[in-house]
C-alpha cells in the first residue's frame, strides 16, 4: 500500500493522471486529495475515462468525482496528460477527514 500511496502523492504533486483498476473496472483518474477517513487511506479523484460500476464515464461531468479506498486499487500507474477536474472541486466532501496532500492550483 505504501507504493500506491507514494504513486498517488507524486501524481498529485506533478498533476499526473492515474490509471488503475478498482472494483474490476479500469479507470482513468486525476487525483485531487489524499488522506484518511476514520483511519482508512482514501483519495478523492476526478474520473475522466474508463468505466465504473455504472458503466462508461461521461467526460466533463460534474458527477465524476470518486472517493476510492487505496486498499482496493490495483495496477496503479501514472502517465502525463491533460489535467481534468470539475467546477465543483471546492465543494465540501465527506471523502477525507484528514487531508495529507492536496492538489494546488
Amino acid at each position: 500500500m505504501a507504493d500506491t500511496y507514494e504513486i498517488i502523492a507524486n501524481a498529485i504533486r506533478n498533476k499526473q493522471q492515474i490509471i488503475a483498476t478498482y472494483d474490476g473496472h479500469e479507470r482513468e483518474l486525476c487525483p485531487h486529495s489524499l488522506g484518511t477517513k476514520n483511519g482508512t487511506l482514501q483519495c478523492l479523484f476526478y474520473q475522466f475515462g474508463g468505466y465504473s460500476s455504472k458503466g462508461k464515464i461521461e467526460p466533463g461531468s460534474s458527477n465524476n468525482w470518486r472517493c476510492l479506498s487505496l486498499s482496493k486499487l490495483s495496477n496503479v500507474k501514472t502517465r502525463d496528460g491533460n489535467w481534468y477536474t470539475a467546477y465543483n472541486h471546492s465543494r465540501p466532501n465527506s471523502c477525507i477527514d484528514n487531508v495529507e496532500i492536496e492538489v494546488t492550483s
